[in-house]
């Protein structure tokens, strides 16, 4: 292994070697901790060290680095007490996550890093987002973001490395080749003889080092680093390395040929380097076993005092409450004076209006910028806001919503547009795992809103029409809205966006040119999670939201003698039990409209509800009215059938008849 110091003074050199010995020594304590039992599992990061430490102290302090769960050398080398690591891995109170992840799954502001989840790729979007804030707000940054070579399979490594090569973003992505992907070998992996050829398809800059000289990474990373901070654009680094250990060493490592451990046993990052500095007269023998003496003695007290840290305490509250980012909504009352204005026109208003009152609001989706949106709700903007706050994005709805993640880490709000509600599978990990999440595990708001044109009745057929907001309505962390009225539409998406949670933004394509009402002027909110009760009744009551608030009303119109009530939820996450709780008492009767299907829709859960809290106030068993469950078919006469409201006057019918 060669090694350059180019201009470094011994004092760097020595303190290259400490920081670089360090995690191997903390690593070598957990193996034998886990041995006693007194852990339960490790993700050995032994052999790939160089990469953790160079890279990270060729960044800045401030600059954000995103690891993985064998990056134990990044959290040292920003100085994280081993005692808070420690009790993050043992799950005590006092870890970054509350004993509520593991390893190396939290991130924290205080140390500019940002843990990965499970699924490893979708970190990498979190990047484009964090440099993008940067860019916005004119600082100088980069930030480094690493991946294995296995996830460079995964699609969001293609859409985090497209956005940032097409944004120019500055962001350095590291791929820690180590040749094994759990027990897959990279031949089974990818097909291309080097990794870092993947950049030529993205049109950036590539560079392949040896991961285990770490004088070689600090020296590439702090080269690159200095130049993407004046000149920004995304470089893609390939470190090749090796992994000593098993993927986590329950699953050992018998299907590593043994030739592999010999061969890259005499590349080890430490023992070479320290052989270098010995050769320099940096180091002797007896400094380096005094160094590696006042280590271990460290590494002992710190250990064992992060096992007498508390554990938590269970608390069912409270591990609700911190689903969500601590937030009280001050409701803006809206103004005497209205305009006339379609459904369509309230979403676009209340964009614009955001626009103004939040500066670090960004919009981003597919065609939003000078085409306008596929809708047209956007039209407009960037003449108003440039181009730099109204997006058009590639189509990668994963890595658009991990980017409006990254924005809101690093001081931005988001709104991210699905062209079409159903898209959104696309992106369905980055908000179920990542938005929903963030706060639970580490306390880090999640401040993006999720627009959704949503809904059938246009003859658009099974990837177009659907009604899928039961997807994120079951998923703890997130907010769901379904504004079915103008006034709504507007009040809603401006509380959506002020709510530092995720919140997912609900709003029928159908009603966009179909609807029209006085919209009240200027700047005003709707309360989240209160319902609206549209019409006062005595025989039963109808609970409903969206379009089925229309057919509701449709039904009750031609039907005046039914006598009913009729509640708009307009929020599903959370929704407003109390004013359901007072209906159901005052009717006995229960019908739930819903434009989803019927099996699992969101209906269910109102229904199951209001059978387990308010059993005693009914008088028939609670009907749920909704959609076939089929796919949605194109046909109008197909159409018409699946949608609830062909069934609608039966089920008032069979209701009232109990």
């Amino acid at each position: 292994m060669h090694f350059n110091r180019r201009d470094k003074d011994d004092k760097f050199l020595l303190n290259l070697y400490k920081r670089l010995l360090y995690p191997r020594m903390v690593e070598e304590k957990m193996l034998k901790l886990l041995r006693q039992g007194r852990i339960g599992k490790w993700f050995s990061g032994i052999g790939q060290e160089a990469i953790a430490v160079g890279s990270t102290l060729a960044m800045q302090q401030d600059e954000y680095i995103l690891p993985m769960h064998r990056n134990l050398g990044v959290f040292t080398s920003r100085d994280i007490p081993l005692k808070k690591l420690m009790a993050q891995w043992q799950g005590k109170m006092t870890g970054f996550t509350k004993g509520r992840d593991r390893s190396f799954h939290f991130g924290t502001q205080d140390y500019k890093i940002i843990g990965m989840i499970s699924h490893l790729g979708p970190q990498m979007a979190l990047a484009d987002g964090i440099a993008l804030a940067d860019i916005l707000d004119k600082k100088q940054k980069v930030t480094l973001v690493y991946t294995g070579e296995g996830a460079t399979s995964e699609g969001d490594f293609h859409e985090a490395v497209n956005v940032a090569s097409v944004w120019n973003l500055p962001v350095i992505f590291l791929i820690e080749n180590n040749g094994y992907g759990l027990s897959t070998p990279k031949s089974e992996q990818f097909k291309c003889k080097n990794l870092v050829d993947k950049a030529i398809g993205y049109g950036i800059e590539g560079v392949q080092i040896d991961g285990n000289n770490i004088l070689e990474v600090y020296d590439t990373i702090n080269q690159l680093a200095n130049e993407l901070r004046k000149d920004p654009r995304p470089v893609l680094v390939e470190c090749l390395t090796f992994r000593m250990r098993g993927h986590e060493e329950a699953s050992g490592t018998k299907y590593v040929p043994q030739e592999l451990f010999d061969e890259w046993e005499k590349k080890d990052p430490l023992s070479n380097y320290e052989s270098y500095l010995i050769e320099q007269g940096v180091l002797n023998t007896d400094a380096a076993i005094d160094i590696k003496i006042q280590i271990k003695r460290s590494i002992e007290l710190e250990v064992e005092e992060a096992f007498n840290e508390p554990e938590p305490e269970a608390n069912a509250e409270q591990e609700e409450l911190d689903m969500y980012f601590p937030y009280q909504q001050t409701v803006v009352a809206p103004s005497q004076s209205s305009t006339e204005k379609r459904y369509l026109d309230a979403i676009t208003d209340a964009l614009d209006l955001a626009m103004q009152k939040h500066q670090n609001l960004v919009l981003m989706g597919q065609d939003i910028a000078d085409y306008g949106g596929a809708f047209k709700i956007t039209d407009g903007f960037t003449d108003k806001y440039g181009k730099g706050r109204v997006r058009n994005t590639p189509i990668c709805e994963s890595a658009i919503v991990g980017t409006g993640l990254g924005l809101s880490i690093n001081g931005y709000k988001a709104v991210v547009e699905m062209q079409f509600a159903d898209f959104v599978t696309v992106g369905f990990n980055q908000i179920v795992n990542n938005l929903a999440k963030t706060h639970y595990r580490w306390g880090e708001k999640a401040d993006v809103v999720v627009r959704m044109p949503t809904g059938a009745g246009t003859g658009a057929g099974p990837f177009h029409s659907q009604s899928n907001e039961a997807w994120f309505t079951k998923t703890p962390g997130l907010k769901v809205v379904y504004p079915a009225f103008p006034q709504d539409a507007k009040g809603l998406l401006l509380a959506a966006i002020e709510d530092p949670n995720p919140v997912m933004y609900f709003e029928h394509k159908y009603l966009y040119r179909s609807l029209s009402a006085p919209i009240p002027d200027g700047y005003y909110t709707t309360k989240i999670g209160k319902a609206l009760t549209l019409k006062k009744g005595n025989k039963f009551v109808i609970i409903t939201y969206g379009l089925g608030v229309h057919w509701a009303l449709d039904y009750l119109k031609n039907n005046p003698e039914s006598d009913a009530e009729l509640i708009d939820l307009r929020t599903l996450q959370p929704w407003d039990k109390e004013t359901v709780r007072a209906a159901v008492k005052a009717t006995g009767r229960v019908l739930i409209l819903h434009e989803d299907t019927l099996t699992n829709g969101f209906g269910a859960e109102i229904s199951a509800w209001i059978g387990e809290h308010c059993f005693q106030d009914l008088d028939a068993p609670v009907m749920r009215c909704a959609s076939l469950d089929t796919a949605i078919p194109m046909n109008k006469a197909l159409e018409d059938e699946f949608l609830a409201k062909a069934r609608l006057a039966e089920t008032v019918e069979k209701l009232l008849l109990y």
